[in-house]
């Protein structure tokens, strides 16, 4: 007797090579290879050509409705490699009858590492003096020159309190701030860990020295961070992005940074991603990163993985581990 068919996988995306080689092990799989991910053409007609059961992909293919009805009926699970799920039509996926699962939990550690590395890069003028050494130093520096803001014993305010959030939180606590957030829903006690919530995000920004946002990207948060809210904020305050370039206004951030109003910001995400607005990059109080939050190997890899045991699980008729709804 022959060998058992294997289920049938496109994966879109360049991925780390544990991934790919896992992928091939186990599925019938058309790895890309290209210089950067599929396009949504390319998906399209890579899982056509191969007649793929399962796809699996990143945040930079974005399966709106049209790309979705292209998609043919074989299709029956799309995996992110990510928790952010905004360029996904849940709606359009969902009336199609195609499972779509994300990859929560496994990314929430090393996000936080790389949110709180870059509030303490942002508040200690990290990218100042970096380049002060790459040119040569040379030169005294004063006690009063290039002062940067206390970290430890400050109060911190989370836009957000999910598994990063609390993750951040747990962070910040190590450090002796703390802790205010806010979120729709008041956690329970054992989440919270001594953070104090706040209904009102107004109310609870005119506390905070350092703000971090951990929120998704919906038409509710949508620039939440915008000329009116910053305003609020202690003049000299600190912002750190790593959730999504969508919850901020940048003209209104761009103007605070410039002003004074805020005194340093940590980005690693931007409205249009790769192409962000260059006017940041030639601010010497921001510090700056491509949407790499996550870039461990351990992370990544862990990522990957989570995304194949969903479509593994859904084609061996067992159901997704991580759907996207029930």
């Amino acid at each position: 007797m022959g060998q058992p068919m294997r289920p049938r996988l496109v994966v879109s995306a360049l991925l780390p090579a544990a991934v790919t080689d896992r992928a091939r092990a186990e599925f019938d799989a058309l790895v890309h290879e290209g210089a950067d991910d599929m396009t949504q053409a390319e998906a399209i007609a890579a899982v056509r050509a191969h007649r793929a059961e399962g796809l699996l992909l990143v945040n930079t293919l974005r399966l709106d409705a049209a790309t979705l009805a292209a998609l043919p009926a074989d299709l029956r699970v799309a995996a992110t490699c990510s928790v952010g799920f905004d360029h996904i039509d849940t709606a359009a996926a969902r009336a199609r009858g195609l499972i779509v699962t994300n990859t929560p939990g496994v990314l929430d550690d090393c996000t936080a590492d790389f949110a709180f590395m870059m509030l303490l890069a942002a508040a200690r003028r990290a990218h100042e003096y970096d380049d002060i050494m790459r040119a040569g130093w040379r030169r005294r520096i004063g006690q009063g020159d290039l002062l940067g803001v206390k970290v430890s014993g400050q109060t911190i305010g989370l836009l957000g309190m999910g598994r990063i959030g609390r993750a951040m939180a747990r962070r910040a606590r190590g450090f002796d701030m703390r802790v205010l957030y806010h979120a729709r829903n008041r956690l329970p006690p054992a989440l919270e860990q001594g953070a104090t919530w706040f209904r009102d995000l107004r109310e609870m920004l005119p506390q905070c020295r350092f703000l971090s946002l951990h929120a998704p990207a919906t038409r509710e948060t949508d620039r939440i961070i915008n000329a009116g809210t910053l305003a609020l904020l202690p003049r000299g305050a600190v912002l750190v992005n790593v959730a999504r370039g969508g919850l901020v206004d940048e003209d209104a951030l761009y103007d605070a940074l410039t002003s004074g109003q805020l005194f340093a910001a940590g980005l690693d995400v931007f409205r249009a991603e790769p192409d962000f607005d260059l006017r940041f990059a030639a601010l010497p109080n921001v510090i700056l990163s491509p949407h790499i939050g996550s870039a461990s190997v351990e992370t990544r890899n862990a990522m990957g993985f989570r995304a194949l045991d969903n479509i593994a699980a859904v084609l061996a008729g067992r159901g997704p581990i991580d759907p996207l709804w029930s």
